[in-house]
């Protein structure tokens, strides 16, 4: 689940336990998993709200060394969803990762792309035995629908 909060709801939120990322115009906490029904009452209350993003300049080439999340340009997902969905990205490209990359990823502060492939690109994406997202259709996305891709050269390593 991802959740949106500042002021006052924020600082709840960052006493739970977690950990925060800073990047240059945000910060993003990572809460332990629990089951849905053992949210805290911090968290629960928090809503996605005024994340629709709007960006009228295309985004530059992503970083060559860096992971790249590439989402389904097939899918239309909500801002909330396209949150979680490269949050599950992020996740598989960390366990696919050989140490020595993870280790590097860690030391830069996991740094990361999140671009949406073009439909030829998604093919051979999807092609290529990378890890995929694939959603459990409990909310906008139908079952087992791949939404992104975890990219990175040493995925790509021994794979097809």
């Amino acid at each position: 689940m991802v959740r949106r909060a500042r002021g006052a709801e924020w600082r709840r939120a960052e006493a739970l336990p977690g950990i925060t990322v800073t990047g240059e115009t945000a910060e993003v906490r990572v809460f332990p998993p629990v089951p849905l029904d053992g949210w805290p009452r911090d968290l629960a209350r928090l809503q996605v709200s005024g994340t629709d993003l709007d960006d009228p300049e295309p985004p530059v080439e992503p970083d060559p060394d860096l992971p790249v999340l590439w989402f389904n340009p097939g899918l239309d997902m909500s801002a909330g969803k396209a949150m979680a969905q490269a949050g599950h990205g992020a996740q598989l490209a960390w366990w696919e990762l050989p140490d020595e990359h993870r280790t590097a990823w860690r030391d830069a502060g996991f740094p990361l792309a999140v671009r949406t492939a073009d439909p030829a690109h998604w093919h051979e994406l999807t092609s290529a035995g990378l890890p995929l997202v694939r959603d459990a259709g409990f909310t906008e996305i139908a079952p087992g629908s791949c939404t992104v891709v975890a990219d990175h050269p040493a995925l790509r390593r021994g794979r097809s």
